[in-house]
């Protein structure tokens, strides 16, 4: 199934109940759905994009280039509110658990209020894989969406660019850029690049068992 929009940024119509927020931003049909904590932690609330605008943003979205992720970003616009698509992301979309722009650490109540607002998103795009990054991300994604939580120890040494299975997702954890020491960018390219040589959407075509000449594919 496609989606009708092709708007990159708040593809949805989001619309919060906050004074700024950074909504879900890039392809409305990813097969790869990044997913990040809040603003405050992942960047982003000049471009309105997520992970824009840190220290290490160029060393993180580098990496989705070179992992086959996204096709460019732009170094000197990402900043630019103005500029319409600072990331092309053909293949994936990015989002926050939180996606307003707090003042402080979000407290659960407020992460509580937000979660309609990711899990419409995450939902709608029905990616094959989802990338979530930082522990926080990380947990609630094996919490909400597989059924790994309580045998996965939210180590993000050594859950950073593994491969686990969810139900009807892949999940492949991220270390916080910010983390990141030697090595991190490389073993995350390797992951990316090996994923994507391999049949990672795991589909099953059962046309064959309706009428018509249609696939009917399933995960």
């Amino acid at each position: 199934m496609q989606n009708v929009t092709d708007r990159t940024r708040n593809p949805f119509g989001m619309r919060p109940d906050c004074e700024s927020f950074v909504p879900g931003y890039g392809d409305a049909n990813a097969d790869f759905h990044v997913i990040g904590d809040h603003p405050g932690v992942h960047g982003g609330a000049d471009a309105g994009v997520p992970f824009t605008g840190e220290p290490w943003s160029t060393a993180f979205l580098s990496a989705l280039v070179d992992g086959g992720l996204i096709a460019r970003f732009d170094d000197d616009s990402v900043d630019d509110a103005e500029l319409s698509d600072p990331i092309q992301a053909d293949r994936t979309f990015f989002s926050y658990l939180h996606m307003c722009v707090a003042d402080g650490v979000p407290d659960e109540a407020s992460y509580d209020d937000m979660e309609r607002f990711f899990d419409a998103e995450l939902r709608a795009i029905a990616a094959h894989v989802l990338l979530p990054v930082g522990a926080r991300a990380t947990d609630h994604v094996l919490r909400q969406y597989t059924s790994r939580a309580h045998k996965t120890e939210i180590d993000m040494d050594a859950l950073h660019a593994e491969e686990l299975l969810g139900s009807g997702w892949l999940v492949l954890p991220i270390k916080d850029p910010a983390e990141w020491t030697d090595g991190d960018g490389d073993r995350l390219v390797a992951a990316l690049r090996e994923l994507q040589s391999t049949d990672f959407r795991r589909e099953s075509d059962l046309g064959r068992f309706i009428a018509g000449s249609d696939p009917y594919l399933v995960r």
